[in-house]
């Protein structure tokens, strides 16, 4: 069912039928792919011809039917966007899944190649409530598996907040080297693999700052999870199939530590920010360790205000070897080549065949100029059947 436009978006869309094609204007919003936060843009385009430096085609945000270009989001967490983390969902669960079965380049044989999936811990910093065996917490209450006590202190004031905010920060430092693209030896087993991660994990450390005349040394915690995983449609019960495996991670990938009660986006000022946002307690105590100890010149490096969102923890979601299957880099390009051939294809469907890539020269000139989408964009969007696979830049014709 339509849902029923809001005075505001009709007046917007009443004035651009008076000025404009309103087909272009919804052509437009439905390139977005069903983006609700898209990326607004004003400047221009110039295709040149290189030989004859004949100018194939030009475009500026005043031809576009929203009078900008509006381009994807790309943001990952499904709380600021569901259209576009649903993609990276996909795009993270195609690249596990050849990494450990092959496919999107890398070939059949790793399949062969012995894996596991290990879950690591960090240490403790101090008692939580939890579930031991789905019983009873220390704190003599049955946690249901959702109730959001879980992993927060049993006494914050005897937590150390500090100690956990800079592990975060260091977590990274605790991944391994590259790896290599060479096939396993035949005496490298999944047996033999887990006996070494256990070891590797029991042994890693990194050090870390000095404060307070207490030196820092970061390791991983004592619980520690090992599976095999095999083939793709393995559905045994103590191992893993690799679909199951890159669902597991792809499911997480559209997730940031805000589905621990903090926030999706980085903090400008601890006081306003947190004034209403609904974090937790546990959540906004880390942030505030992450905020003091960001302004120590010893820890400039870490830069921990700007990653006070995240508890401390620095960097990408998501971290591989070189080796390891493809990237999400190429799975992007793969998909912008795919809808340039549709684009040419259209084009020459419209007897306005686009010109060969090789002989034209593109100057672009696009600067920022906000985020969103209108009232009228808003209620376009919500009407008409996204378009997935155009974005970016409009096609020619």
């Amino acid at each position: 069912m339509t849902p029923a436009a809001p005075t505001a978006a009709i007046r917007q869309l009443a004035a651009l039928a008076q000025h404009g094609d309103l087909s272009s204007y919804a052509h437009q919003i439905q390139r977005l792919g069903g983006c609700e936060r898209p990326i607004r843009m004003e400047g221009h385009r110039l295709d040149v011809h290189a030989a004859t430096g004949e100018v194939v085609w030009e475009i500026t945000d005043r031809d576009l039917p929203a009078g900008q270009l509006l381009i994807r989001c790309n943001n990952r967490r499904a709380t600021r966007c569901a259209s576009c983390a649903e993609v990276y969902r996909k795009d993270t669960f195609h690249l596990v899944t050849a990494g450990l079965s092959g496919g999107k380049g890398i070939g059949p044989a790793v399949a062969q190649h012995p894996s596991v999936f290990a879950t690591f811990t960090a240490p403790s910093f101090g008692p939580v409530h939890n579930r031991p065996g789905g019983g009873r917490c220390r704190c003599g209450c049955l946690h249901p598996e959702d109730d959001p006590a879980l992993g927060t202190p049993l006494d914050p004031d005897r937590y150390d907040y500090r100690a956990a905010v800079l592990w975060n920060a260091h977590a990274g430092k605790l991944d391994g080297p590259d790896g290599a693209e060479d096939a396993p030896p035949a005496w490298a087993t999944a047996e033999l693999l887990t006996d070494a991660i256990r070891s590797a994990a029991r042994l890693a450390e990194t050090p870390g700052p000095v404060l307070d005349g207490h030196a820092y040394a970061f390791r991983f915690g004592e619980q520690l999870d090992i599976r095999p995983i095999r083939s793709a449609d393995f559905a045994g019960t103590s191992e893993l199939s690799s679909r199951a495996v890159a669902a597991y991670i792809a499911k997480y990938a559209t997730k940031g530590a805000e589905t621990a009660g903090t926030l999706d986006r980085p903090i400008r000022n601890p006081i306003t920010d947190l004034i209403g946002s609904g974090v937790t307690d546990h959540a906004r105590r880390m942030i505030l360790t992450c905020w003091h100890l960001g302004a120590l010149p010893e820890l400039e490096d870490l830069r921990l205000r700007k990653w006070a969102h995240m508890l401390g923890f620095r960097g990408h979601f998501s971290t591989k070897s070189r080796a390891y299957s493809v990237t999400l880099g190429a799975l992007r390009q793969e998909r912008a080549d795919h809808n340039e051939a549709l684009a040419r294809e259209r084009a020459a469907e419209a007897s306005h065949p686009l010109p060969d890539p090789g002989t034209v020269l593109v100057l672009r000139h696009w600067r920022f100029a906000g985020t969103g989408l209108t009232a009228a964009e808003a209620w376009l969007a919500a009407t008409r059947e996204p378009d997935a696979g155009a974005e970016g830049e409009p096609a020619h014709g």
